[in-house]
């Protein structure tokens, strides 16, 4: 029996929603996989070890910290730049402070630039995208472990990059329930509690 009319237009429709839907709830993974594979977006590379090859050529490599709006956070990278040889293993550090009376959950993301290089910047260790949780004046120095993968000289478009900046932004992210029962409480909570 073929459908007419009404019903067919229905049918089409809401075949249309549930297509649409799967395509928005696909995109995110898909978007992820894209950029990881091909560096698109300054998406990194991940590795467990440094590169076997070092090249007698370096790479500045600068770094940036920015805190989301209303992140009560400091937070900086303790140098501005490095200088590394291409497939040395780098290490910097990015410090954190929580200036408030509070305890303060915190995440980060990061970005590559130029994208170009995203797909030859290698991350070893990374504190992105880890729960970060800061007691009430606390300070933590965040390591980042890192190499420029050796091929980057012979991309036709990596060849001409000379500095790679990696930035983090901090942004607050709710306290998980274990934390904010962990937690010093101060005065008042006391009273209240």
């Amino acid at each position: 029996m073929a459908l007419s009319g009404p019903r067919k237009t229905v049918l089409q429709t809401l075949s249309l929603v549930v297509f649409m839907g799967g395509l928005a709830w696909a995109s995110v993974p898909l978007y992820d996989w894209f950029c990881r594979v091909t560096g698109y977006g300054g998406a990194t590379n991940t590795a467990e070890t440094g590169s076997d090859v070092i090249l007698d050529k370096t790479i500045k490599i600068r770094f940036d910290a920015s805190k989301e709006r209303g992140m009560p956070w400091e937070f900086r990278p303790m140098q501005p730049h490095m200088e590394v040889r291409i497939g040395e293993t780098g290490l910097a550090f990015y410090e954190a402070y929580n200036p408030t009376d509070r305890p303060v959950a915190g995440s980060a993301s990061y970005n590559v630039a130029p994208f170009d290089a995203g797909g030859f910047f290698t991350k070893i260790a990374c504190f992105c995208f880890e729960e970060q949780i800061l007691m009430p004046g606390e300070r933590v120095e965040m390591p980042v472990t890192f190499f420029v993968d050796p091929e980057i000289v012979e991309d036709a478009e990596g060849k001409y990059v000379h500095t790679i900046t990696l930035s983090y932004t901090f942004y607050e992210i709710d306290m998980p329930e274990t934390a904010a029962l962990d937690a010093p409480q101060t005065p008042a909570q006391t009273e209240l509690n």
